[in-house]
């Protein structure tokens, strides 16, 4: 073979081989900003009684959920078809899994409003959706960071502060429990808000979760 067509030959099998693993940090990227946003729209929804501005909220909500389900599905196809990838492959899935579960969790805490015919959310609620909010900010930066995870030596910073968020989020969330146990009379009203309260503040330990396997990419390669 003249050494020309053998290059050719060479570089076509090794273009089979060759990463293309930056699509996986846009599609990352991609779903933190969508779960960023998502939380902005959960503050908002936190903010409203039943009417107009909430039930556009809610479809602005599921349209965004979905989405994110559809980022996910790119994410698992992506990677059935690379060989090579630029973390592990077991670390992609369980990052896409987590992202996709804030964005079940935003959406379940604000679909809970509707469900539960619950006026204007109190208090409580909008400060676990403020705290969600912070919680998928910090998230994106950390994401943001993936790029560069190599070079990376300030994970223990979005670490923390991720876990200051959720620990946070636990008091609140205690403290509004023991209340409501102490003086809501009506049971079915109590059980409603427990419930959004708990979702709520599961929503921020996925947030955590998030952080759990961004701070274990990092290790392993900063």
């Amino acid at each position: 073979m003249r050494p020309k067509l053998q290059r050719m030959a060479i570089e076509a099998l090794l273009s089979i081989f060759k990463p293309r693993d930056r699509v996986f940090f846009y599609h990352f990227e991609a779903s933190a900003a969508n779960v960023l946003k998502m939380s902005e729209d959960l503050i908002a929804i936190m903010n409203t009684e039943p009417g107009a501005q909430r039930t556009a909220l809610l479809e602005r909500l599921e349209i965004a959920e979905r989405a994110n389900d559809d980022l996910t599905h790119t994410i698992f196809t992506d990677l059935a078809r690379n060989f090579i990838t630029p973390i592990d492959r077991e670390d992609i899935h369980y990052l896409a899994t987590s992202l996709d579960d804030v964005a079940d969790f935003i959406l379940a805490s604000a679909k809970n409003l509707s469900l539960f015919a619950i006026g204007k959310p109190d208090e409580t609620c909008r400060e676990l959706a403020r705290l969600v909010h912070e919680g998928c900010g910090i998230v994106q930066l950390a994401v943001q960071g993936l790029r560069h995870m190599h070079k990376a030596n300030d994970h223990n910073e979005f670490v923390v502060r991720i876990n200051s968020m959720e620990n946070e989020a636990d008091e609140v969330y205690d403290r509004a429990i023991q209340n409501l146990f102490a003086n809501e009379k009506d049971p079915i009203t109590l059980i409603k808000m427990r419930d959004l309260y708990s979702t709520l503040e599961l929503a921020t330990d996925k947030c955590e979760d998030v952080g759990n396997v961004l701070e274990s990419i990092m290790l392993k390669y900063a």
